[in-house]
């Protein structure tokens, strides 16, 4: 069996239809016109003797072989730009490019970074923020800090960092506050409690750790990001639920308050590099951030 590859062209171009499930959009990304590229994908199909597309409606459906080929060309070509990516912006000498929520890099990470700045001098960290759509496996990624559960994917080194602890918090500017602040969990039926779309079973997973019916919970005011909901509470709104980190300086501050204290979930907050990635720098990061999760009194 030859094991020569298609033409590289017919493969690129095969990969940016599949990505973008689109010949005009792929045409559009590849500076080519329409034609040139519906001409490739033609070439593929004949170099290998199988339909990779099918009609379906007005636009394309791969078919089986179409799926197991994307996914191939897909893991290469993204390896390929991730090197080229590295190699242009001068390997080692790059910064290392850290992803992160919005919530979690602008409450829990801002505040630390002229300390791991001192701490890892060395480590030239750029910060990217995003809500679900940062993957390490892209290129302009090296790492992803994010709260997850187990199974860990394969394709990634975990460190991980600190189990996930939740728990409500309000404000001592909360008009309930004094009648609450020593009241049992249960005094919270008689709330409406501030949510986020972001993590919408944030509640209801307390709940069932505290003996408390999810269903018997009222929401009031929602947020799309964590961030914003738990600025809501410190102004005095109402009652959130977050994970500790996140809300451990406002807690020391008195800017906030956790009554009935943080429950344990499934998750972990955890540090992800791609194996083929990992080196002495996201080493250096993962042990900084377990020390100073310890050192804000973030239990392990």
């Amino acid at each position: 069996m030859s094991r020569d590859l298609p033409p590289l062209n017919a493969l690129r171009a095969f990969e940016a239809t599949a990505r973008l499930n689109s010949v005009s959009q792929a045409a559009e990304q590849l500076h080519v016109t329409h034609g040139a590229v519906s001409r490739q994908l033609k070439v593929l199909e004949e170099h290998l003797g199988v339909v990779l597309f099918i009609k379906d409606g007005r636009g394309l459906k791969l078919t089986d072989a179409g799926v197991r080929l994307r996914d191939a060309s897909s893991d290469a070509f993204d390896r390929l730009r991730s090197v080229c990516a590295e190699l242009s912006q001068g390997g080692a000498d790059a910064p290392f490019v850290l992803g992160c929520s919005g919530s979690l890099l602008a409450r829990w990470f801002i505040p630390r970074l002229g300390r791991l700045n001192a701490e890892l001098p060395d480590l030239r960290l750029h910060l990217s923020a995003g809500e679900g759509d940062l993957d390490p496996r892209r290129p302009g990624l090296d790492a992803l800090l994010i709260f997850a559960e187990p199974p860990w994917p394969a394709d990634m080194q975990v460190f991980e960092l600190a189990s996930e602890r939740i728990g409500p918090v309000l404000s001592p500017r909360f008009a309930h506050f004094t009648r609450l602040q020593d009241a049992p969990a249960k005094v919270l039926l008689d709330e409406t409690l501030l949510q986020t779309t972001s993590r919408p079973q944030a509640w209801p997973s307390w709940a069932q750790q505290n003996g408390i019916d999810p269903q018997t919970l009222r929401y009031g005011q929602g947020f799309e990001h964590l961030y914003y909901l738990l600025e809501a509470a410190v102004a005095g709104l109402g009652i959130a639920i977050a994970p500790e980190p996140l809300v451990a300086d406002d807690l020391k501050a008195g800017r906030l308050v956790a009554p009935w204290g943080f429950s344990e979930t499934p998750a972990q907050l955890a540090l992800w590099v791609p194996k083929r990635a990992v080196d002495g720098r996201a080493q250096s990061l993962a042990k900084w951030l377990k020390n100073e999760l310890r050192r804000s009194g973030n239990p392990q």
